[in-house]
């Protein structure tokens, strides 16, 4: 328990250091908190399979990024943070499919966030 609240709260302080490009409406700060109860999943310390609070939030994220300027902010940010936090490029992968996210964000430390649409 005492490792999950120093994940939530490393992820709450690195959210509120980060800051998004202006043109988008998505803060690094908004996709980081809409993670947050997937942080057990992305960090590999839970099971195979991303909780129904995990997937809500994540479909809770993709509908605030309406933009490609908003989905190209929070890759940035997941780029930037992901590696930060111990986040598992595999799990990160894994997240849009277990969620039955239709979402063109990666969350993987190695994109090239210019290229989401």
């Amino acid at each position: 328990m005492a490792e999950k609240m120093v994940v939530v709260h490393g992820l709450m302080v690195l959210a509120l250091i980060i800051a998004s490009p202006a043109e988008a409406k998505v803060s690094c700060g908004d996709a980081v908190s809409a993670l947050i109860p997937c942080g057990s999943f992305l960090l590999g310390m839970g099971a195979a399979k991303p909780t129904s609070e995990c997937c809500t939030s994540a479909q809770g994220l993709k509908k605030l990024t309406t933009t490609t300027a908003d989905r190209r902010a929070v890759c940035k940010c997941f780029e930037d943070s992901g590696p930060s936090f111990g986040i598992k490029p595999a799990r990160g992968k894994l997240l849009p499919s277990l969620c039955k996210l239709n979402i063109s964000i990666p969350v993987n430390p190695n994109v090239d966030c210019n290229k989401v649409k």
